[in-house]
Order: structure tokens, then C-alpha cells, then sequence
């Protein structure tokens, strides 16, 4: 992935979407029409919060969305 300089304003993120499960657990492959879009991903840019609100999270985190 290239680096883009995109910083965030107020108390918005920038997330990285997790990469979607191909497989089960058990070795069955899953096609692409039966996947569900992840819901997970991590914090690559945070903005600096609101005046009253500073920001909880960190670039690094996992977060669910």
C-alpha cells in the first residue's frame, strides 16, 4: 500500500478495511457472492478531537465500524 498524506480534521479516523475471510475453519472455500463485507479494520490517521472531546483512539487500533 503507497502512503498517502491525508490528515484527518476534528474528530474524524481513517480506517484500513480488514481483508475478508476466503476460507472457513474448517478448509471450505467461501465464493465471492456468499462473503460478507468485514466490519473491522485498523486506524491509520486520526484527527486531533474537538475542542471539548479529545480524541480515545490511536493510528494502530482495531475498531469495529
Amino acid at each position: 500500500m503507497s502512503k498517502i498524506n491525508i490528515t484527518p480534521l476534528a474528530d474524524r479516523v481513517i480506517i484500513q478495511q480488514a481483508e475478508a475471510e476466503t476460507t472457513t475453519a474448517s478448509g471450505i472455500i467461501i465464493p465471492d457472492t456468499a462473503q460478507e463485507k468485514p466490519q473491522k479494520g485498523t486506524v491509520i490517521a486520526v484527527g486531533k478531537g474537538t475542542k471539548d472531546n479529545p480524541m480515545t483512539v490511536k493510528a494502530g487500533d482495531t475498531v469495529l465500524y
